[in-house]
């Protein structure tokens, strides 16, 4: 999976549960409600105050090394 700053959390937590931990790092706990699912990285990464571009890179960094 390649992942962009429009790819939802609920398409990459599906594919790879593992991924959680950088959404959690992030300070993002809400990870089952239904409305953080439906969120883009970006929309994420903008209420959480997280440069979208780091988090993309680690979590494509992360399933290259799959």
């Amino acid at each position: 999976m390649t992942v962009t700053k429009d790819t939802l959390i609920g398409e990459i937590l599906d594919t790879d549960r593992g991924t959680a931990q950088f959404f959690l790092a992030m300070g993002m706990h809400c990870l089952g409600c239904p409305s953080a699912r439906g969120e883009s990285i970006g929309q994420a990464c903008m209420v959480h105050g997280v440069d979208p571009d780091v988090l993309v890179a680690e979590i494509n960094k992360y399933f290259a090394e799959k």
